[in-house]
């Protein structure tokens, strides 16, 4: 079929492709010139595991295609699929000035029945609005309809969990619209949940927003147990045999971030409270998330006198590894509290670094200043003191022993609770984890 894919980002980009390998003709839509001609080259814009070579493959095929010219391109397509982002507000709902966008240019674009299906994770309601907004602009007798089709990919595995994903949420409000997108997906060969349009928005975000209460429930529990003495490591093996529960999502650490936990559980709470309903055990976990990021920032200034002078290493910069995103990832807030306290940072990271450098040039910054490093231990070289960010493989292969020699003070605190405590201590090092 021949489709169209607004937006080049994460979830746009990845669906073009993966559609693409699935046999479709797709064009992808983006503004930016640069980012076009850089995929037409079969360059992939963000960083994904396995989605630049599947570019390359169905660039040569032909099946896949790139443009600016978004009237051209919507003009004659079976399927819209609108991909662009929805950025967080100040006041945690979610801004749809890019859906409007494209649903306009969309509806001034069209020259025959088409579906517009909307992958962007947009609030309850949404879809309805964004029919009735395309149908206000439309400049042609056309027929148009707006489906949901939200998607579940992580940052990552981007590319395999479209391939390969659970399940494939279509949300509807007619037959036909229905038996295009289950024609669209039925290459992937995978189960297929076809719902209303307003229950297909909310399974997007009561399933993120499910998963960020796993995570932020596992980090209250884990600094319970530094009080009380357990370990949670062992904790959350325990609870992993209980099928009710499952063992995904039960790791502590320093918090959740990237591009859809945080902007959801935020957007899911405004539109609560939209209603007059507080989503308790939503805010809950919002608030233990933000307290969460910087708690071993707060262990490490109960140990040490300042900052100021002190030579860091931070190791890991994204907001997890195998991806180069940096949005709402605990790296930023702690380099920061260390460069208003006069730190002197040496970072490392695999992929992410030349994005956080957009955000700290290395050099002075503020009271302190902050260089990066293009190995782990060149980062540890002379530290006083270590932070641990990212769980990359570089950085999970380093042994005790190279942070005791590389370090000035072997002193490391670990927010992915990476290494074995007693396999630290037994090194000589001074070593911090989450709830161990």
């Amino acid at each position: 079929m021949k489709l169209a894919v607004a937006g080049t980002g994460y979830v746009g980009l990845v669906a073009g492709v993966c559609f693409a390998e699935k046999g479709h003709d797709v064009t992808c839509v983006d503004v930016d010139e640069r980012k076009v001609k850089m995929m037409e080259a079969g360059k992939s814009p963000i960083f994904e595991e396995g989605l630049e070579e599947l570019m390359q493959k169905n660039n040569a095929a032909g099946r896949l295609h790139y443009t600016t010219d978004y009237a051209a391109a919507y003009r004659d397509k079976d399927a819209i699929f609108i991909g662009v982002g929805t950025p967080e507000q100040p006041d945690g709902s979610a801004n749809l000035n890019y859906i409007a966008t494209v649903s306009r240019q969309i509806a001034e674009s069209v020259e025959r029945d088409c579906l517009v299906v909307v992958k962007s994770t947009v609030p309850v309601g949404t879809n309805d609005k964004v029919e009735q907004f395309i149908h206000d602009f439309l400049i042609r007798d056309v027929k148009v309809e707006v489906a949901s089709n939200p998607e579940f990919l992580a940052q990552g595995s981007a590319v395999r969990d479209t391939l390969h994903a659970a399940r494939i949420i279509i949300g509807t409000q007619s037959k036909e619209a229905e038996a295009l997108l289950k024609k669209i997906y039925e290459p992937f060969e995978l189960p297929i949940v076809s719902v209303d349009r307003r229950s297909a928005e909310m399974i997007k975000y009561a399933s993120n927003d499910f998963l960020a209460l796993k995570i932020s429930y596992m980090n209250d529990i884990a600094n319970l147990c530094e009080l009380v003495g357990a370990d949670i490591g062992a904790v959350a093996e325990g609870m992993s045999y209980d099928a009710r529960i499952g063992a995904n999502f039960l790791k502590a650490g320093i918090g959740y971030g990237g591009s859809c936990f945080p902007k959801d559980t935020k957007a899911l709470k405004y539109l609560a409270g939209q209603y007059g309903y507080q989503l308790r055990t939503v805010e809950a976990a919002v608030d233990v998330n933000a307290a969460q990021k910087t708690r071993l920032y707060q262990k490490a200034c109960k140990r040490m006198i300042t900052f100021e002078g002190l030579q860091v290493a931070v190791l890991g910069l994204a907001f997890k590894a195998g991806t180069d995103d940096l949005r709402e990832a605990p790296s930023l807030d702690n380099v920061k509290l260390l460069l208003e306290n006069g730190a002197r940072i040496t970072a490392y990271d695999p992929v992410a670094a030349d994005n956080f450098a957009k955000v700290y040039p290395a050099g002075e910054n503020g009271r302190g200043s902050i260089a990066y490093a293009d190995t782990p231990e060149k980062a540890l070289k002379d530290a006083h003191i270590c932070f641990v960010f990212t769980e990359w493989e570089e950085i999970c292969a380093l042994s005790p022993e190279v942070f005791r020699e590389q370090m000035r003070i072997p002193l490391v605190y670990d927010g992915r609770n990476i290494y074995h405590v007693e396999e630290m201590k037994s090194a000589g090092i001074e070593y911090y984890s989450i709830g161990r």
